[in-house]
C-alpha cells in the first residue's frame, strides 16, 4: 500500500512538473516575437496557382498557404520586373526615385546605400536574427568587383547577418554561389573574369557554338556556355565553383532548412528568394516532365515542392506556429524569356495571368498584381481579402508588428489589412515597369500616354504604352479592355491629379503630363 502511494504521489508529482515546463514552453513561445519569413518567387503569375484558379497546374504546398492565411487579390509588386520590386521590398521606398533600380547586370554595384533603412535593419534592431537565402540581384560592390576576394559592399552590409546567394539571375554570370561576399567553392588557381561586353579569347559562346548548348538560345542569352545552357555575359575560370543547375533549388532549401534549425531559438528573419519560374528553367530529374507544360511548368511544381518541405521542417523544429510567412512574387509571368524550352508550345489551356491583362514588362495588371498571402498558423484566420497591398508595405507593417515604427519611406502600415483583420489597404500605389509608370486607385487605374512599342515582340506581351491616356474599372473589367478615358473624363481628371501629387508633373523625365 505504502509503495503504491508512493508510486502514485512520483506520477503526480512527474505530470505536474512535465504540466509546468509545458507551461512555461507555452508562455515563453507566446512572449517571443514571432518569426518572419517571406518566400519571394520569381515571375510567378497570379494564374499560376490553383488556388488562384489555375486548373491545369496543381500547387499545393502554396494552396495551403492561401487555404490557411489570407489569400490576396489585389497584392502588388512596386514593379513588372525584378531589380525595382526586390529593391521596393527591402526598402520601401518606391524604386522611380532610384534611377540605378533596373535590371542589373551581374557585374552592377550595390543600388542599395548602406546607410538606408532596410527591412533587415529594422528588424534586427528590434533583436532579430537576418538572412537572406536565394536570389539578390541588387547589385554587388561599389564598382568593378573583384570575384576572387571578398566582394564587399553586398546583402551583409544592408541588413543580413547571413546571406547566400546568387549575384544576380540564373541567366546570367558569374554563375557561382556567394556565402557572406565570398564565392563559395572557388579554386584561386582558377580566378574568376567577368565581362559583360566582350568574350574572352578562347572560349566558346551560345552564338557562336549553338552545337555546345543543351538548351537553345532565342533572344539575348547567347554569351557564355555553362552546364550547356548560353547565358547572358562572358566568364572565364571558377570552374570548381559554378554550380548545378538542376541542383539549385535542392541547394537553396537545404540552406534555408539549416538556417531555420540553427536559428530557432531566437527570433530570425529570412528572407528566401526562390529562382522559379524564372528562366533557365532546369528542374530536377525528379520534376522533368511532371506538368506536361515543358519545363516552365515543372519548376513550378518543384517550387511548390520545396516550399511544402521548407514548411515542413518549420513545424518539425516547433515553430511554425510563431512564424509569420508572408508568400508572393517579384512581377508578373512571362513564357519565352530567351530560350526555347517548350514553354509556349505545351501551355495548353493554361493562363499563367490568370483573368489579367499583360504579363512581365507591362503597366497592364498582370505585369505587378502577383499572388500574394500572409499565414500564420493558428494567429491568421483563413479568409481572402481585396486590400490594396504591396509588397513595398513590409517595412512598416511588420516594424509595427515587432514593437517599432518606420515612417521614413514610401511603405504604408497596414498590419492589420495583413493580419486579416480589416480590408482596408492602401489608398493608392504607383506601379512601374521599366521606368513608365501608372497609378492603381481604389478600383481604378490610370495609364498616361508613353511612346514606344504596344508590344514586346520577344516576349510577346502587351506593354502598356498608347499615345493616348488609358483609364481602366478593375472591379468591372479586370481583364481591361474597356478603355474609360473619353468616357468618364472627371474620373480621369481625378486620377491624373492623384498621380501627380506622388510622382510629380514629370512623369517620364521629358514629358509633362496634362490633358488635352
Amino acid at each position: 500500500m505504502i509503495k503504491t502511494k508512493m508510486t502514485c504521489l512520483l506520477m503526480a508529482g512527474a505530470m505536474l512538473l512535465a504540466s509546468c515546463q509545458t507551461a512555461k514552453k507555452e508562455t515563453k513561445q507566446e512572449g517571443q516575437k514571432p518569426n518572419v519569413v517571406v518566400i519571394y518567387l520569381d515571375d510567378l503569375g497570379y494564374g499560376d496557382l490553383s488556388s488562384y484558379g489555375a486548373t491545369e497546374l496543381q500547387t499545393p504546398n502554396m494552396d495551403a498557404l492561401a487555404n490557411g492565411g489570407v489569400k490576396f487579390t489585389n497584392g502588388y509588386a512596386s514593379s513588372a520586373t525584378c531589380t525595382p520590386s526586390r529593391y521596393a521590398l527591402l526598402t520601401g521606398v518606391y524604386p522611380w526615385k532610384n534611377k540605378s533600380a533596373k535590371i542589373l547586370p551581374g557585374t552592377a554595384p550595390l543600388i542599395i546605400d548602406t546607410a538606408q533603412v532596410t527591412l533587415p535593419k529594422m528588424l534586427r534592431s528590434q533583436g532579430y536574427q537576418t538572412a537572406l537565402v536565394g536570389k539578390w540581384h541588387l547589385g554587388l560592390g561599389s564598382g568593378h568587383v573583384n570575384w576572387n576576394e571578398a566582394v564587399s559592399p553586398g546583402p551583409n552590409e544592408v541588413g543580413f547577418d547571413y546571406a547566400y546567394y546568387m549575384a544576380a539571375t540564373q541567366d546570367r554570370v558569374p554563375t557561382v554561389y556567394l556565402e557572406n561576399g565570398m564565392v563559395e567553392g572557388l579554386d584561386p588557381n582558377d580566378p574568376i573574369e567577368i565581362d559583360y561586353k566582350n568574350n574572352f579569347e578562347g572560349q566558346t559562346s551560345g552564338k557562336d557554338n549553338p552545337e555546345l548548348c543543351e538548351m537553345m538560345w532565342h533572344h539575348g542569352h547567347n554569351s557564355t556556355i555553362v552546364n550547356g545552357v548560353p547565358r547572358i555575359g562572358f566568364m572565364k575560370g571558377g570552374e570548381a565553383a559554378k554550380w548545378s543547375d538542376i541542383d539549385m533549388a535542392d541547394h537553396f532549401l537545404a540552406k534555408a532548412q539549416d538556417y531555420v534549425k540553427a536559428h530557432k531559438d531566437a527570433p530570425f528573419f529570412l528572407y528566401y528568394a526562390m529562382q522559379q519560374p524564372h528562366v533557365p528553367r532546369t528542374p530536377h530529374p525528379r520534376f522533368e516532365g511532371k506538368s506536361g507544360m515543358g519545363p516552365r511548368g515543372d519548376v513550378i511544381l518543384e517550387a511548390d515542392w520545396c516550399i511544402g518541405e521548407f514548411m515542413k521542417t518549420l513545424e518539425e523544429e516547433g515553430i511554425l506556429e510563431n512564424t509569420l510567412i508572408v508568400f508572393s512574387s517579384d512581377n508578373g509571368p512571362v513564357l519565352n524569356d530567351g530560350y526555347y524550352d517548350d514553354a509556349v508550345e505545351k501551355l495548353g489551356t493554361h493562363t499563367p495571368a490568370g483573368p489579367l491583362r499583360g504579363g512581365k514588362y507591362s503597366l497592364f495588371e498582370a505585369g505587378t498584381r502577383v499572388p500574394f498571402i500572409t499565414y500564420w498558423k493558428g494567429t491568421i484566420q483563413p479568409g481572402v481579402s481585396d486590400a490594396l497591398v504591396c509588397q513595398m508595405d513590409l517595412l512598416a507593417s511588420l516594424a509595427k508588428l515587432v514593437g517599432t515604427q518606420e515612417a521614413t519611406t514610401d511603405s504604408e502600415e497596414l498590419m492589420d489589412a495583413l493580419m486579416g483583420k480589416t480590408t482596408e489597404g492602401r489608398e493608392s500605389l504607383v506601379i512601374e515597369a521599366t521606368t513608365r509608370t501608372a497609378l492603381r486607385k481604389g478600383d481604378w487605374l490610370m495609364i498616361p500616354p508613353y511612346k514606344g512599342a504596344r508590344l514586346n515582340k520577344h516576349v510577346n506581351i502587351e506593354l502598356g504604352n498608347d499615345k493616348a491616356f488609358q483609364l481602366y474599372n478593375l472591379k468591372e473589367d479586370i481583364g481591361q479592355q474597356n478603355n474609360m478615358a473619353d468616357s468618364n473624363p472627371e474620373k480621369l481628371a481625378e486620377m491624373l491629379e492623384a498621380f501627380k501629387a506622388i510622382r510629380g508633373e514629370n512623369y517620364s523625365n521629358t514629358q509633362k503630363l496634362e490633358l488635352k
